[in-house]
């Protein structure tokens, strides 16, 4: 399907899987989150807080919030000001434009939430960078 996308020049959002989920999607599934979880606004970092984007548990369910059950306060991070991570995570920005990239932000002394996991978009740039001299291009003179 994405062989076919590419060369149709097309880009979208397909269900390889039509024949175990339907559009509607697993409807049982959903209504048990409905049951458990509600909506609520959800800071992110390196992004700030975006509505609508996160889960708590509802007042039914309270007596398996972790949070509450250990009397754990909000935690907070402090994130670097050099760090570019929002942006990296919203593509605006790719890695390397990082002022702290590879010097300063490496996996092993993270800046931001891109570094952190070796999923991270900043951590995967680090991992497979271009090492200098390391591809040769033929140049044609035609």
């Amino acid at each position: 399907m994405c062989i076919q996308q590419l060369e149709q020049k097309q880009c979208q959002v397909a269900n390889q899987y039509t024949r175990s989920v339907d559009r509607s999607g697993n409807t049982v599934a959903q209504q048990l989150i409905s049951e458990v979880f509600e909506i609520i606004p959800q800071k992110w970092r390196g992004i700030g807080e975006i509505s609508q984007s996160g889960l708590t548990l509802r007042r039914k369910y309270e007596a398996f919030d972790a949070q509450q059950r250990f009397d754990i306060v909000h935690h907070t991070t402090t994130e670097s000001a050099e760090c570019i991570s929002g942006l990296v995570l919203q593509g605006v920005k790719k890695p390397h434009a990082c002022p702290a990239f590879g010097q300063r932000c490496t996996p092993e002394h993270p800046l931001g939430a891109p570094m952190v996991s070796s999923e991270g978009a900043c951590a995967a740039y680090y991992r497979y960078r271009q090492q200098p001299n390391t591809l040769s291009y033929a140049v044609s003179s035609k």
